[in-house]
């Protein structure tokens, strides 16, 4: 009877702490930071064209990566085709973006938000480039790019692509 009596007050001890215990919450999302989703608004099946015209030059796949970032799919209608891959990096509190085409060409940009537009500088080649992109009031997107030979001390235009909403039709 005493050794019984002993057993069950050893398992109430036992089990006290682990009841007393609050509940774990579930683990958060790795990629739940807001400033993860920041280039969202590039998601999406687009005809791309130059800023301001009507002549179709490529078509580009914006996609999710697990919520965690952004693949992109440049396919031009001449040229070299490539993609990128975009993403969030906290402990640097920046963006970065790996470009690779066809050709053989690669790219690493890195930046962030600045506000109203997410902008990304890198060496592409040889000189510096400097890409903005923003959203536009019509939900198009334009990635406006810019070239620097000195370090980025100056810069000038290099490209102006609009993003506009695929035709399903047109769209691979």
């Amino acid at each position: 009877m005493v050794r019984l009596l002993i057993a069950a007050v050893l398992a109430a001890v036992a089990a006290a702490p682990a009841a007393a215990q609050p509940a774990k919450s579930p683990a958060a999302k790795p990629c739940a930071d807001p400033e993860f989703h920041r280039l969202d608004f590039w998601v999406g099946r687009w005809d791309v064209y130059p800023t301001g015209k009507d002549k179709l030059v490529a078509h580009s796949l914006i996609e999710p990566v697990y919520g965690c970032g952004i693949r992109e799919n440049w396919m031009p209608l001449s040229n070299s085709p490539g993609g990128s891959l975009s993403i969030y990096v906290p402990g640097e509190k920046r963006w970065e973006q790996f470009w690779i085409d066809s050709s053989g060409s690669r790219a690493f940009f890195t930046g962030g938000w600045n506000g109203q537009a997410m902008v990304i500088t890198g060496k592409w080649g040889g000189p510096l480039v400097r890409m903005t992109y923003s959203r536009n009031p019509d939900g198009s997107v334009r990635q406006f790019g810019e070239q620097s030979t000195d370090e980025g001390k100056s810069w000038s235009p290099n490209f102006d692509f609009t993003y506009r909403p695929a035709a399903a039709a047109t769209h691979p």
